[in-house]
C-alpha cells in the first residue's frame, strides 16, 4: 500500500477531515492534499510524519477509537514509498562524527565535491543531501582513508561500538562508518541519555540521607603533617589525596580549592561540608563516552551549587602527565609519564612559599580554562535573569525539549483563573504571574526575528492519570506541583496551538516521546543548551562545551511504545 493510500483511510476511518488534520497537526493545507494525491511522501521520523501521526491519534481520541500511537507509526512505515533512509538521523550521525573525531570539515569538502556552505546547512538542518545514500558513502570513504592513527580508531571503535580489529584496514573502516552513518544511533545518544536520565531522576535531599551528609562532622583535631612529603606508587598516591583532605578541612582558611583531577564523592562531601567553593578543572580530553561517565559521577557535587566545572581547551599534553591541587594552606602537585602513572610522584606541601607558588599557578592554569557549564541555583537567579535577558537578541534558532507546556502560551486571563483554584498565597500568585509575563515578554522578542521549536510530548488520558503534569516553575524556583487537570491540559494544548497559528516563527511539535519528566532542555543553536531540572533540587545548567552541547543539540528522546 502507497503511504497516500494509508491516510486516505485513516481520514475515512476516524471521520475527519483535511482540514482537521491541518489544524490539529500544524501542517499547511497544501502539504495535506500533496500527502493525499501520493505527490509527496514524509520521510522515517521526519518531523512531518511525527505531526501527522500525533494529529491522527488526537482526532481518533476524540471519536474514541482504539488506535495507539505504535499502531499508527508501524502502518505508515510498512507502505511501500515511505523513505528508508533517515536523514535527520544521518544529519545527526553526521555532526556527531565531526565533533568526537575531530574532522577538517574544509578537507572534507573538497574530497566529497561540496561547498562549505551546504555543508553548514546540512548540519544545521536547514538543508538535506538529496542522495543521501551517496552522500554517507562520500564521508565515509574521506574519513576512512584519513584516519590511520592508533587513538583515532580507537575512539572511532568507541563510537561504532565495534573493535579496532574491525576497522584495521580503509576499506573495513568505510563499511563500518557508512552503515553507521545510515543506520546507527550512536554510542552518544546513549551516553547523553543515561546523563539526562540521572538528572531527571536525581533527588539531593534522597543523597545526603544516602551517605549521611547531615550527620558529617567536620574535624577539628590536630592533623601532624610534614611541612613537605613525596609520595611514590599508587597507594600512596591515594594516601597522599587524603593528607591534603584532611590539611585542607582542618586548617582555618576558607580560600577556595581549585583541582585539575578526579577524587571519590565522600572525600568531597567533607570540603563541602565545610563550606568550601571547589572549581574543578575536567579533563574532557578523552572519548566522549569517557567524558560522560565522569560528569555522571559529579551530579550530586553540580547539585550543591558549590562546584564550577571548567575544562581546557584543545589537546592536552599525551607525554607528560599533570595533576595540581591547592587550596588556602596546602597543595598537591602530581608528575607522571603517560602510561606510566604507577611510577609518578606526588608531593604535599604546607610551605607557606610553596604553597603561594602552587596557588598562583593553579589561578594561572584557571585564568586559561573555560566554563564547561554555568550552574544556577535560587540564590543567583537574578544571573540566571540576566543572562537570558542578554541572549534574546543574539540571533539563532531555539529549540526545546520540554516535560510540561510552555507557561509563555497560557492566555494571561486563563492562568489567572487556573490558579485561583489552588491554595496559594496571593503572593505567590503574583510571583507566578510576574515569571508568566517574563516569560512571554521574552518570547515575543525571540520571535520577532529568530525560530522556537517547542517540543513536547502528547499525553493520553490514561497516560495523564498515571503521570498528571504540572507547571514548570523551575524558572522562578518554585517547587511546589499545581497539577493541571486533563481538561486543563486540553485546553492549554488548544492555547499552544493558537498561539501558534498567531506567531509565523513558533513551532510547537507534539510528538509520542515523553523520557524525562522533571526536565526542559533548550537548546540555543550553535551557542549554548540549558538543563533545567525542576525540583530535587531546581536548578539550571548551561552548558558551553561544543562537544557536549552539540551532542545534547542531536539528541533525540525515545520514542515510548503504548
Amino acid at each position: 500500500m502507497k503511504f497516500n493510500e494509508r491516510l486516505n483511510d485513516y481520514i475515512e476511518s476516524i471521520d475527519c477531515t483535511a482540514k482537521d488534520l491541518c489544524n490539529v497537526s500544524g501542517l499547511s493545507a497544501s502539504t495535506i492534499s500533496r500527502y493525499r494525491s501520493g505527490e509527496r511522501v514524509p520521510e522515517i521520523n521526519s518531523e512531518a510524519l511525527e505531526r501527522l501521526c500525533a494529529a491522527i491519534i488526537i482526532l481518533a481520541e476524540k471519536k474514541e477509537l482504539d488506535i495507539t500511537k505504535k499502531s499508527v507509526i508501524d502502518s505508515f512505515l510498512e507502505c511501500d514509498d515511505v523513505s528508508t533512509v533517515d536523514r535527520e538521523q544521518l544529519r545527526k550521525n553526521f555532526n556527531t562524527l565531526l565533533s568526537i573525531m575531530n574532522i577538517n570539515v574544509s578537507k572534507l569538502c573538497k574530497y566529497i565535491n561540496y561547498d562549505s556552505s551546504t555543508i553548514f546547512r546540512i548540519k544545521n538542518g536547514s538543508r538535506q543531501p538529496a542522495e543521501p545514500v551517496k552522500f554517507a558513502e562520500g564521508v565515509a570513504n574521506c574519513i576512512a582513508k584519513e584516519i590511520e592513527d592508533d587513538s583515532q580508531i580507537k575512539i572511532l571503535s568507541e563510537l561504532l561500538e565495534c573493535s579496532k580489529e574491525e576497522l584495521s584496514d580503509s576499506s573495513k573502516r568505510f563499511e563500518k562508518i557508512k552503515e553507521w552513518l545510515i543506520d546507527g544511533k550512536g554510542k552518544s545518544d546513549n551516553n547523553i541519555s543515561n546523563f539526562l536520565s540521572k538528572l531527571n531522576e536525581f533527588d539531593l535531599n534522597e543523597y545526603i540521607k544516602a551517605i549521611h551528609f547531615d550527620e558529617l562532622k567536620v574535624p577539628t583535631l590536630p592533623f601532624q603533617l610534614p611541612t613537605s612529603k613525596s609520595y611514590f606508587g599508587l597507594k600512596n598516591m591515594m594516601q597522599s589525596e587524603l593528607d591534603f583532605l584532611k590539611a585542607t578541612v582542618l586548617s582555618k582558611s576558607m580560600e577556595q580549592v581549585i583541582m585539575y583531577s578526579d577524587m571519590p564523592m565522600e572525600s568531597m562531601a567533607m570540603m563541602l561540608k565545610k563550606g568550601l567553593h571547589l572549581n574543578m578543572i575536567h579533563n574532557v580530553d578523552r572519548p566522549f563516552s569517557e567524558m560522560m561517565l565522569g560528569l555522571e559521577s559529579y551530579i550530586p557535587m553540580y547539585m550543591t551549587g558549590q562546584i564550577s566545572p571548567y575544562y581546557i581547551k584543545g589537546i592536552q599534553n599525551s607525554v607528560f602527565l599533570h595533576f595540581l591541587k591547592v587550596s588556602g594552606t596546602v597543595a598537591l602537585s602530581g608528575e607522571a609519564i603517560s602510561g606510566y602513572h604507577s611510577d609518578g610522584k606526588y608531593y604535599l606541601t604546607k610551605s607557606k612559599d610553596e604553597v603561594a607558588y602552587y596557588n598562583k599557578r593553579a589561578k594561572e592554569l584557571l585564568s586559561n580554562a573555560h566554563s564547561l557549564m554555568d550552574i544556577y541555583r535560587e540564590d543567583i537567579v537574578s544571573a540566571l535573569n540576566a543572562f537570558l535577558f542578554s541572549d534574546v537578541h543574539t540571533e539563532g534558532k531555539r529549540r526545546s525539549i520540554l516535560s510540561s507546556l510552555p507557561l509563555y502560551t497560557m492566555e494571561e486571563n486563563y492562568l489567572k483563573q487556573f490558579l485561583e483554584k489552588y491554595y496559594l498565597s496571593e503572593a505567590d500568585k503574583q510571583n507566578i504571574m510576574a515569571y508568566a509575563e517574563q516569560q512571554r515578554h521574552i518570547t515575543e522578542q525571540i520571535l520577532e526575528n529568530n525560530i522556537i521549536e517547542d517540543e513536547i510530548p502528547y499525553i493520553t488520558k490514561e497516560e495523564f492519570e498515571n503521570y498528571p503534569m504540572s507547571l514548570f516553575l523551575s524558572g522562578m524556583f518554585y517547587e511546589n506541583d499545581i497539577l493541571y487537570t486533563y481538561e486543563d491540559y486540553l485546553e492549554h494544548l488548544k492555547q499552544s496551538l493558537k498561539y501558534e497559528e498567531k506567531h509565523p516563527n513558533y513551532i510547537f511539535k507534539q510528538t509520542s516521546a515523553h523520557t524525562f519528566r522533571n526536565l526542559q532542555i533548550i537548546i540555543h543553536q550553535g551557542q549554548w543548551v540549558m538543563i533545567s531540572k525542576g525540583k530535587s533540587p531546581a536548578i539550571h545548567f548551561i552548558i558551553h562545551h561544543p562537544k557536549l552541547r552539540e551532542a545534547i543539540e542531536n539528541f533525540t528522546p525515545p520514542m515510548q511504545e503504548s
